[in-house]
């Protein structure tokens, strides 16, 4: 997930003429979202389980950073307590899902993009995926509510350092109002206001 630093922002044209705007967060970087174009700021990263809605982890990424390769090392400490994995449509590589299953023993559960060269690994993968979308689907209403709560404001803080705490308590606010709301037989989505207050 992508989050916008305050502004100004430094354009890749001001970069390689080494000019630095007044003001700029100099550690945040430029990405690229289907939902969201061109952000500068910072990436997170977060898994939850989808049985008890309740994230296992949530910090801080570089925004220019690959989410395939972060979810492949997060997910390690999850073996032989996760069997599948569920991710968005950025982790849609045959070789990740091959290596998952192959190594961790884990399934990916992603949606195909259809943009990609169809070779005959990447048709029977597609065609898996088309049998399990209803795991897909839950990612809707498991991880992008949780997702959506922090991406409400931007960063107004500046620098790795600054936002990893900033990112690192707002994950642990959040898991502490969602175990609240399931303890107390509640929603588990329904804490925003909560969470900000």
């Amino acid at each position: 997930m992508m989050n916008k630093a305050s502004d100004p922002v430094r354009h890749k044209k001001l970069k390689e003429k080494g000019i630095i705007p007044k003001g700029v967060d100099k550690e945040a970087t430029w990405c690229e979202s289907e939902s969201d174009g061109w952000v500068y700021g910072y990436g997170s990263f977060s898994s939850a389980s989808h049985n008890i809605i309740v994230p296992g982890c949530f910090m801080l990424m570089k925004n220019s950073g690959n989410e395939a390769e972060r979810m492949w090392f997060e997910t390690s400490y999850y073996q032989g307590i996760a069997y599948y994995i569920v991710t968005d449509s950025e982790a849609d590589g045959y070789g990740l899902f091959g290596e998952l299953r192959r190594q961790s023993k884990m399934t990916l559960i992603t949606e195909c993009r259809n943009n990609k060269t169809e070779s005959g690994e990447r048709q029977k993968m597609s065609w898996f995926m088309e049998k399990h979308k209803s795991l897909y689907r839950e990612r809707s209403y498991t991880v992008e509510p949780m997702q959506g709560l922090v991406k409400v404001n931007e960063c107004l803080m500046r620098g790795n350092s600054s936002n990893r705490r900033l990112f690192a308590a707002m994950g642990l606010a959040i898991r502490m109002y969602q175990l609240k709301a399931w303890r107390e037989n509640r929603s588990a989505f329904k804490i925003r206001d909560d969470v900000l207050g």
